[in-house]
């Protein structure tokens, strides 16, 4: 019997390819009991086929996956110890809510009596009590997906599958469900392996993540670590709002690297990696490591200051950013907008100056190339 420190998960050099195109490229990795783990990537990056290969859907062409400490080598999709929840949720209209709910639990050859007991059980456990007699079509689609979860839950699987479950929701019910699946992922304790091409789904949701580009995993780590500490050109372009900028590396200072574009603009940014004075290089800055100033006010000393023009305005509450035109080069750069202050009140085409926190900023080696 497997230990209580065995991972939920476990995949050993999983590899899977479609004639002469990898999809899964010998991917290592493991998911801990009770986790939320999401895979995160572009579409066509291989994560749908990972996520099949561990439901069983279809066989790897190396490596293996255990699943509960137990190897999948040859184990049926229904008889491994998984569920899944679809985009499309696959619910049966003609069926009660209860009915939909106890499905699986009929198949296993549950009497019904128990079935009724499990059902309404579960039903209440995801805020659904007293739904059981309901039609689907009855159902908005946030509880729609409840019952999704409820039919799939109800089976005690070792791990719960989700394949981009919100992609149909609108903006506000997928705002919702990505607190309700927090609250029931935390309730139930099941592993959750979730996939997702948006990255606020990842952040929000889970406990750790893998960024997938091109059949590997770019980096595994927390939200956090992703997102202040990317360890590669892609997961610093992918995750999150950047502004991204190209050159070469003409100066270090301890930890810091000076990156030089073509057309003579000069940014300070944290050296990731080995980086020689000379080579070509990207360096990656968040909207909200820049400080914004007035040209006729005294302006802190120690970093580089450049005059820039508001070009627009981008609302979006807590989360506005206003995009400025480097003065110069006019070079376009995406800076956080303070939401109350001095510089609440910007306008377009006013002039203002702007500087970046050396040790806010990554810069990375450009062997890879990031998302444009």
């Amino acid at each position: 019997m497997a230990g209580t420190n065995t991972p939920d998960l476990r995949a050993d050099a999983v590899l899977k390819r479609f004639g002469g195109h990898t999809a899964v490229d010998s991917l290592s990795f493991q998911v801990e009991r009770g986790s939320f783990f999401s895979i995160l990537g572009p579409s066509g990056c291989g994560k749908t086929t990972l996520l099949r290969m561990i439901a069983g859907f279809i066989a790897p062409d190396g490596g293996d996956i255990e699943i509960g400490g137990r190897s999948m080598q040859g184990v049926a999709p229904n008889r491994r110890p998984v569920n899944m929840v679809f985009q499309q949720l696959a619910l049966f209209p003609m069926m009660s809510v209860g009915d939909n709910v106890a499905f699986g639990l009929a198949r296993r050859g549950i009497g019904r009596a128990e079935r009724k007991r499990r059902s309404d059980a579960m039903l209440e456990r995801v805020s659904l009590g007293g739904a059981a007699g309901k039609r689907v079509d009855e159902l908005s689609g946030g509880q729609r997906q409840r019952v999704a979860i409820a039919r799939s839950l109800v089976l005690e699987p070792t791990l719960l599958l989700l394949d981009e479950p919100l992609g149909a929701l609108d903006l506000k019910l997928r705002e919702h469900m990505k607190i309700e699946l927090k609250q029931l992922q935390a309730a139930f304790g099941t592993t959750f392996v979730y996939i997702t091409h948006d990255q606020s789904e990842a952040l929000v949701l889970s406990d750790h993540v893998g960024v997938m580009n091109q059949g590997r995993f770019e980096q595994l780590g927390t939200p956090q670590d992703l997102y202040y500490r990317p360890q590669t050109p892609f997961v610093a372009g992918f995750v999150g709002a950047n502004n991204r900028i190209v050159g070469r590396a003409t100066g270090t200072d301890g930890a810091l690297v000076e990156v030089a574009t073509p057309d003579g603009w000069t940014v300070w940014a944290q050296r990731s990696g080995v980086i020689s004075v000379g080579e070509s290089v990207e360096a990656f800055v968040r909207p909200e490591a820049a400080s914004l100033g007035r040209r006729t006010e005294e302006l802190p000393a120690g970093q580089p200051w450049h005059a820039g023009e508001v070009e627009s305005l981008l609302f979006d509450g807590a989360n506005s950013a206003v995009l400025l035109l480097e003065a110069r080069t006019r070079r376009e750069f995406r800076i956080a907008l303070p939401q109350t202050g001095q510089f609440s009140d910007l306008k377009p085409r006013e002039n203002i100056v702007f500087s970046f926190a050396p040790e806010r900023a990554a810069c990375f080696a450009a062997h890879a190339a990031a998302p444009a």
